[in-house]
């Protein structure tokens, strides 16, 4: 009974309480003095020993005939209890006894039993860990003495339920193993102690006879460290056959030469995408916590139940305890008020048998393990919302620690801060860790500074990597700001209302990670809130100049940018005046742009006649690939498609030694609807296939929309409504299609001859259409109205379109002169028209 319960790390006051019992009962049991104890008795020693099965079995019947046995040793020697308390009389091991005595040999034929490992749950998801650690334990087995592994974490993880699953496994492939627990009150002479007991020798040294190699866990040696390496360095050295697998929640690699330490990771939780039933059900945290919650009610969880439980798993972070204390839960709660209720004080869990302890304590156990300034930097880094890098910690942590690294190291190693994933975005805190940090942060006074220093951070950094996103390090750059998406949105939220002037250098950071991304109306009214705040009127001009050119981009982006063309183009003055080249030309595309989706060919030509100019004079090779593809949109207003498509091939080309995929990708677009435009159509099949694939990949919605509308208005007007159908399936799930989808029912609707159909798509695109990207768009819809609608309503869709060639200075092409042909030469002939010009004199009326 003694060295079941140094087993299981217990005092004998605390059996005692466990049991029910009399400590005085206990010592005397104990001490062999009971010749005959109690059934009863012994079945609540069991109880509280946590005995099942066989274990339970043999401990009651090793007790049933057992004689009374006497203490050798003097009634008033002074000895310790394994808890390390002075007793008088007969004990276990005397204090003055530091280490083991000098090896006294076992006699022949005395056969050593070792004591059954601890009974625990079925251990779910952790199969690849142990399959792990045994293949490092057998490959160690021929090595010298001394093999050590160490798996190490906060507390919680599971490192305990681990090893003694790494344990049994070891059992059951033939190897012995037995385990001790470390308590907070152990001394090195209890170690020894309770290493004897679960070996069945008499004292510790003994072991150094055993021959064959035997798996030793010593659980908790973070209790007593001093104590337990004390311990496990004697054994190291005087039991070469012992192989150990320890527990600690800090790592012990500085402490023990040679020792593995293992980091014991939480369970893996159900990714961010949408999976089926069956899925879920195999993600290790999912099953854990299906399988505890029907230890507590009669059904199983159900399907429906499923999607909760992934979201309630995601939120604790698969950690193993946090599962199974908010799994006991399920006995008094249904699953969505669990979820309600614990979603946002996941800290509050608590066992459910009193006193119970709550995840605030665990996390509190290993905060107190850090020194003051690692305690600092661990409340100061709850301020990062996502994943983080080393050099943003140092940038945050700047004037709090002198050694980042080194405190980085200490609280990976202690398990509060999570390592995963590939590149330098790779750190977090789990969500317990950044709840309890984020507490200790506002109790220390701190949360303020911290904030804002945090925004600052975002803001440095946000600067940095928006310069980035154009040229080949765009793709790498987008997903930086991915990673910092929550942080970027933290320090927004905080920034608007207490620093306006740092929000706004965020968010005129980053309009075209917005617009990739498709958050183009979510930064355009933030950005519009802040260039409208009296509090930043008297910010530097040119941060205002930069913010309004985003907020240009993103009007741009879903048909508003006529409402920021006079701000802008106040803008641009700001940024020449400055000598800003970068925003100047960054400003003029955005002009150009506004000014052609307006009719305004004279004003977008000049512009980006300007913006050329400055590119070739600054050298700038990829500025000046932009500015030839934005100058063959004027070629095609004017009816020359061989220009249009010329100045396009040489884009490509600079583009292409710029080492710009995505400009590569959305000149190949371009020449894609041009060769569309000029009536070769398979030409344009080919281009917008291989753009489309770069442009879904690399995001940007609204060039994905036109890449698309030319792929999808292709195969309708070649008679393959399939493809077309397929088209339209995919722009369906891509915000800002909807003009584009129109034209494309229109032309389909043409090729089956249903005329008011096509007519009806027509006239709902050039509605959709105006205002957008190109006037042109426009013009395109109303030709098809023109063709398609009834004559009252093609007499208005001729006065239409005559005014916006007029207004827009456009000319028909030849695909459009034949669309117009077949109509009866009496519609037109009131408009002047001729076979050359069906519009005739219409297209010269004022407007």
């Amino acid at each position: 009974m003694r060295a079941r319960r140094l087993a299981r790390g217990l005092t004998q006051d605390e059996l005692a309480a466990r049991a029910g019992l009399g400590v005085r009962t206990l010592r005397e049991l104990e001490r062999g003095r009971v010749a005959r104890p109690q059934r009863t008795t012994l079945s609540l020693l069991a109880d509280a020993l946590s005995l099942t099965g066989p274990d339970r079995e043999a401990f009651l019947d090793s007790a049933a005939n057992r004689p009374a046995l006497s203490d050798p040793r003097p009634a008033n020697t002074r000895y310790l209890d394994t808890a390390g308390r002075m007793v008088r009389g007969r004990g276990a091991l005397r204090r003055e006894q530091p280490a083991p005595p000098e090896r006294r040999p076992t006699p022949s034929g005395t056969a050593r039993t070792a004591l059954p490992l601890p009974t625990t749950p079925r251990l779910i998801g952790r199969d690849a860990d142990v399959a792990e650690l045994l293949t490092l334990y057998s490959t160690q087995l021929t090595q010298p003495a001394g093999d050590v592994v160490a798996l190490i974490g906060m507390a919680g993880v599971g490192k305990s339920a681990l090893a003694h699953a790494v344990a049994h496994s070891a059992v059951a492939a033939g190897w012995t193993a037995v385990s001790v627990t470390v308590m907070n009150i152990s001394q090195t002479t209890d170690i020894f102690s309770a290493v004897a007991a679960v070996f069945g020798v008499a004292r510790a040294d003994e072991l150094s006879q055993t021959q064959e190699p035997v798996l030793l866990v010593v659980d908790g040696v973070d209790r007593a460290p001093r104590a337990a390496i004390e311990a496990i360095t004697w054994l190291r050295a005087r039991a070469p056959a012992v192989r150990m697998l320890v527990t600690s929640r800090r790592p012990l690699a500085g402490e023990l030469p040679g020792v593995v330490d293992w980091q014991v990771q939480p369970l893996e939780v159900p990714a961010g995408r949408r999976l089926d039933a069956g899925s879920l059900r195999r993600v290790p945290a999912v099953a854990l916590f299906v399988e505890r919650l029907r230890a507590v009610r009669r059904e199983p969880a159900r399907d429906e139940e499923l999607p909760t439980i992934a979201e309630l798993v995601r939120r604790l972070d698969g950690l193993p305890l946090a599962i199974e204390l908010a799994a006991a839960r399920g006995r008094v709660l249904e699953l969505v008020e669990l979820l309600s209720r614990y979603q946002h004080r996941i800290l509050d869990l608590a066992a459910t048998d009193p006193p119970g302890r709550r995840l605030r304590d665990v996390v509190a156990d290993s905060y107190q393990l850090l020194a003051g300034h690692e305690q600092a930097a661990l409340r100061r880094l709850s301020t990062f919302r996502g994943k983080w890098s080393v050099e943003l910690a140092e940038l945050l942590l700047d004037g709090v620690v002198d050694d980042v690294e080194a405190v980085l190291d200490r609280l990976v190693g202690l398990g509060l801060v999570s390592v995963r994933g590939p590149g330098d975005m790779r750190f977090r805190l789990l969500d317990v860790v950044f709840d309890f940090a984020a507490e200790r942060c506002a109790d220390a006074g701190e949360l303020r500074a911290a904030r804002l220093r945090h925004a600052e951070v975002v803001m440095r950094t946000a600067t940095r990597v928006s310069a980035e996103l154009t040229g080949p390090g765009s793709a790498a750059a987008t997903l930086r700001l991915d990673y910092l998406n929550g942080d970027i949105r933290t320090a927004l939220r905080y920034t608007a209302v207490r620093e306006p002037e740092i929000a706004l250098r965020i968010a005129g950071a980053i309009p075209r990670w917005c617009r990739l991304r498709g958050r183009d109306v979510e930064g355009y009214r933030l950005l519009r809130r802040l260039l409208d705040d009296r509090r930043t009127q008297t910010c530097d001009p040119a941060i205002r100049a930069w913010a309004q050119v985003g907020a240009a981009m993103l009007a741009t982006a879903h048909g508003r940018g006529a409402q920021e063309l006079c701000a802008t183009e106040a803008a641009l003055l700001v940024l020449v005046e400055r000598g800003d080249v970068t925003g100047e030309l960054t400003a003029r595309a955005l002009l150009a742009g506004i000014w052609q989706a307006l009719g305004g060919s004279d004003e977008a030509h000049r512009h980006n006649e300007a913006a050329l100019g400055l590119a070739v004079r600054t050298g700038r090779g990829r500025e000046i690939a932009v500015t030839q593809n934005n100058l063959s949109w004027h070629d095609v207003l004017v009816g020359d498609l061989g220009m249009a498509a010329r100045r396009l091939e040489g884009a490509g080309r600079r583009a292409a030694e710029a080492r710009d995929a995505r400009l590569c990708a959305l000149t190949e677009a371009n020449l894609a609807e041009v060769a569309r435009l000029d009536g070769r159509f398979g030409t344009a099949i080919a281009l917008a296939r291989r753009a489309a694939t770069v442009i879904a990949e690399v995001g940007d919605p609204s060039h994905r929309v036109r890449v698309l509308g030319t792929l999808g208005q292709a195969f309708a007007e070649t008679g393959q409504p399939g493809e077309a159908s397929a088209v339209l399936a995919e722009l369906a799930a891509v915000p800002g299609s909807a003009g584009t989808v129109a034209l494309i029912n229109g032309y389909l609707a043409l090729a089956r001859g249903a005329r008011p159909a096509a007519a009806k798509a027509f006239e709902s695109a050039a509605n959709l259409l105006a205002g957008r990207d190109d006037i042109r768009d426009v013009l395109e819809a109303l030709v098809g109205l023109v063709v398609s609608a009834d004559p009252p309503a093609r007499s208005r869709a001729l006065e239409d379109l005559a005014g916006l060639r007029e207004r827009g200075r456009i000319r028909l092409l030849p695909r459009e002169h034949r669309l117009l042909a077949p109509l009866a030469d009496a519609e037109l002939a009131d408009f002047g028209g001729t076979d050359e010009d069906p519009l005739g004199a219409l297209s010269r009326r004022p407007t």
